[in-house]
């Protein structure tokens, strides 16, 4: 009886292990032991964790590899340096809530978690943050991604970083030479799935369920979901996608050979005759000139998206994606431009066409070529996402969930940035704390609603749930959105006229 008693002891406690790990602030994963912090909520954050090795010296241009182990607790209590960047602290309407705040460096192939469970066997759902910037900027770090909130209504919350500009799209004929798969490029898209990768084998760990991951991102961030989608190297990593401001049918890739021509010109600009040379340049001596961006490799991407799309060999999840009503407001000219140079603009982009678009979008006066700008910019992405939609449904079986966010964020000295380019991110984070607005009712409700869509989707794939308007998933014909805003009903993707134009000019664009 008593080594029975003993026996059960000893199960119940062993048993008790993963919640005692994660309700203490450690946890146990591959690499060795993390130790995060608690906030007052209960909710518990562990930062700066590295998902692979530190890509530096010859694994500069190189795939990620993994992570070195450590003996004893790491303390997962600060953030790591964000990845090579120039930085900019601020420029509106991205004030420093939308941006980078911390140092850059090369060492920067971090992740950081949230979680609320107490159990590594709770099984939570799973969200993966991607950051925007023009694959040129942003962090994990970014105070608008805390994922505290989420957390407290369920979700683990993954926010990372990953190579950026030069350090991680940068294409040559030497990097393509010497790699196994004959390619080139997109390092910083490697990342992604290696902190993907690092998800699938370590966040059962802090309760999360490896079999419920949701990509999300936004602007770039949104274009890597979509190439993620793409990609066979991604292929069950994930079960979900948000892509949110990002691309859609109107965005190509660029083939590999051309990338690489830009590489050897690059090259030259900054003295290197050979790989090796670059390689030994400090980091800071790289930054600046030509821009380089996700390529069609033939190894992490076989074939332009929406080629693979059209294929049916994407890896096919149900999918959120969306924009905002005022997605170009940063532009200085935005809603402004004076009647002759929108005619202007108008001639020299749609060639033959420019007699129907300003039936549509007349510029008669600044104020209504003004207004016009707006409303075809709103019109031309909508389209755009419907198209994306479209096309999506003739090779998926899994739903689709498109949205246009109208409301913008109070700003009393800056009414005329309206629902700016990433201004909806605070709404579905549920981090209008961290912004020092004049918020009001609308808006946390607003935030509610929005959040609890991402928690509902990451939990099922469908964002609809309790007290929630309904959201119905795309269907082929039916040319409506969800309009998420003061008002949160269906609406139409644009009138029949506009719908048709845009839908004939993106066809003569493939």
């Amino acid at each position: 009886m008593k080594l029975f008693a003993l026996s059960l002891a000893l199960l119940m406690g062993l048993a008790l292990l993963p919640m005692r790990a994660i309700a203490n602030g450690k946890v146990k994963i591959a690499s060795g032991t993390l130790e995060g912090t608690t906030m007052s909520s209960g909710i518990r954050v562990f930062k700066g964790i590295p998902y692979a090795a530190p890509p530096v010296g010859d694994l500069r241009w190189k795939p990620p590899q993994p992570p070195a182990k450590w003996d004893g607790v790491r303390k997962a209590a600060q953030f790591s340096d964000s990845c090579m960047q120039a930085l900019r602290r601020t420029g509106y309407p991205w004030t420093k809530e939308f941006m980078v705040q911390n140092n850059a460096s090369e060492d920067c192939l971090c992740l950081n978690v949230w979680t609320g469970a107490k159990a590594a066997t709770e099984k939570r759902p799973v969200l993966v943050w991607i950051h925007g910037g023009a694959f040129y900027e942003g962090s994990g770090e970014i105070i608008t991604y805390d994922g505290e909130e989420l957390a407290k209504k369920g979700l683990v919350v993954v926010t990372i970083n990953y190579r950026l500009g030069i350090f991680g799209f940068y294409t040559h004929p030497e990097l393509t030479k010497e790699s196994p798969q004959h390619s080139s490029g997109n390092y910083g898209l490697m990342d992604i799935v290696a902190s993907l990768q690092w998800v699938q084998k370590n966040i059962a760990a802090f309760g999360g369920d490896p079999n419920r991951v949701t990509i999300a991102g936004q602007s770039a961030g949104a274009a890597a979901v979509h190439t993620l989608t793409a990609s066979p190297l991604a292929k069950g990593l994930f079960h979900r996608a948000i892509a949110e401001s990002g691309s859609g049918v109107a965005r190509r890739t660029r083939d590999l050979a051309a990338s690489e021509q830009d590489g050897v010109k690059w090259a030259e600009t900054k003295g290197a005759t050979s790989l090796k040379e670059l390689r030994a340049k400090p980091a800071a001596d790289l930054m600046g000139g030509a821009r380089f961006s996700p390529v069609v490799d033939g190894w992490f991407l076989p074939a332009d998206t929406a080629a693979i799309f059209a294929q049916g060999k994407q890896n096919d999840v149900p999918t959120m994606t969306g924009l905002t009503a005022d997605e170009g407001s940063a532009s200085p000219t935005y809603g402004k431009v004076k009647a002759e140079d929108f005619t202007k603009q108008v001639q020299q982009r749609f060639g033959d066409q420019a007699e129907a678009f300003l039936k549509l979008y007349p510029s008669n006066e600044q104020t209504q070529s003004g207004l016009s700008q707006k409303q075809s910019a709103r019109d031309q992405g909508l389209v755009s996402m419907y198209l994306w939609a479209s096309e999506r449904a003739k090779t998926s079986k899994t739903k689709a969930y498109t949205y246009y966010f109208t409301r913008g964020i109070p700003w009393p000295e800056h009414p005329e940035f309206g629902a700016f380019h990433t201004g909806d991110l605070p709404y579905f984070f549920a981090t209008l704390k961290h912004l020092d607005r004049p918020w009001e009712a609308v808006d946390r409700k607003l935030s509610e609603m929005a959040s609890s869509y991402w928690v509902n989707f990451a939990k099922t794939g469908n964002p609809n749930g309790k007290g929630l308007p309904n959201w119905p998933a795309f269907e082929a014909g039916q040319q409506v959105t969800m309009e998420l805003g003061e008002k949160m009903v269906v609406r139409p993707v644009a009138e029949k006229e506009k719908l048709a134009f845009f839908t004939q000019y993106f066809a003569r664009q493939r």
